[in-house]
């Protein structure tokens, strides 16, 4: 099975009142752990690739990895790009072989960000691939996205609906209350549902995205503290929020802070009971089988997409 686009995930996931998890991906293990934990629970799956992942392992080395990983699941795979800045990246990604970008103008004022959406639609759906914008901005940092409380803003639902009107896009990152990274709330943790369901209602059967959506679990968290590491208050996005989402038109979740701390977590653990062990094999060896753990635990618990493939 080849490569697909997210349209028909998305729309069997809206018919399903189910989410699609979208784990962000930098190597061979965190490939490996993500699409072993898919193919066992049979559920859909996109990987997606930030700028600084796609410079950091080489966009032909992540290719030939996602490539592999399609071919040894025979799962229906969405390559997206996530958090593309600017036309060029997201035209570079078309050109080599992506089937889903993301633009992400929400730092730009609302006309702009319609101008420059607009023109990545025109490029890729000429060339067969979907595109995701955002309206609206998440506070939070992860990866290049570094977002100050003060700049945060929510998704208006009027201006989603121009917005998607006057652009083409195919699904669009709202902002209801999530942030990048391990530290969400500093209060009891609250999403807009309100402003979701006024969104979904206003744009009907249109997929909806949920970037900075981790659950931070404690267990992990727990661990890089206990091995040497050091994340006291950090705090996710509750589960049973993520499943209420789901059911209100939100038909992509993004999932990378989950995936970094599942990884580091036991790698750190390895190394504090065999810290003589110079094998790299020995030690992403339970990194990748942490990741595959908490992968299915999300199809299964979080996105309740398990079977859905």
């Amino acid at each position: 099975m080849p490569l697909v686009t997210s349209t028909e995930l998305f729309k069997k996931a809206y018919e399903g009142n189910y989410a699609v998890g979208a784990f962000n991906v930098n190597n061979m293990e965190i490939i490996q752990g993500i699409v072993d934990a898919a193919k066992e629970e049979n559920a859909p799956l996109i990987l997606q690739v930030s700028a600084g992942a796609r410079k950091y392992a080489k966009h032909i080395y992540l290719m030939k990895l996602i490539e592999a990983a399609v071919e040894d699941s025979g799962l229906p795979i969405c390559l997206h790009l996530d958090h593309g800045e600017d036309f060029e990246i997201c035209k570079s990604c078309v050109d080599g072989g992506f089937t889903s970008v993301m633009i992400d103008g929400s730092k730009h004022s609302f006309e702009e960000n319609i101008a420059l959406t607009k023109q990545v639609v025109e490029y890729a759906h000429a060339r067969g691939v979907v595109v995701e914008a955002e309206l609206g901005r998440l506070a939070g940092v992860e990866d290049a996205v570094k977002v100050n409380a003060k700049d945060a803003s929510y998704t208006d639902p009027d201006q989603a609906v121009e917005f998607v009107e006057r652009t083409g896009v195919d699904s669009l990152a709202i902002a209801i209350g999530t942030s990048h990274g391990a530290y969400k709330f500093k209060g009891d943790p609250s999403l807009d549902f309100a402003r979701l369901e006024k969104i979904s209602s206003l744009l009907p059967n249109f997929p909806l995205v949920l970037h900075g959506a981790s659950t931070v679990l404690p267990e992990f968290v727990a661990k890089c503290n206990q091995f040497g590491g050091k994340i006291d208050g950090a705090q996710g996005v509750p589960e049973d929020m993520l499943l209420r989402a789901g059911k209100l038109g939100v038909c992509k979740i993004n999932i990378d802070t989950d995936l970094r701390l599942a990884l580091t977590a036991a790698i750190r653990e390895h190394m504090a009971l065999h810290p003589a062990d110079f094998d790299p094999r020995q030690y992403l060896k339970p990194a990748r089988d942490a990741i595959k753990g908490m992968v299915q635990h999300k199809i299964k618990n979080v996105l309740n997409c398990s079977g859905r493939a």
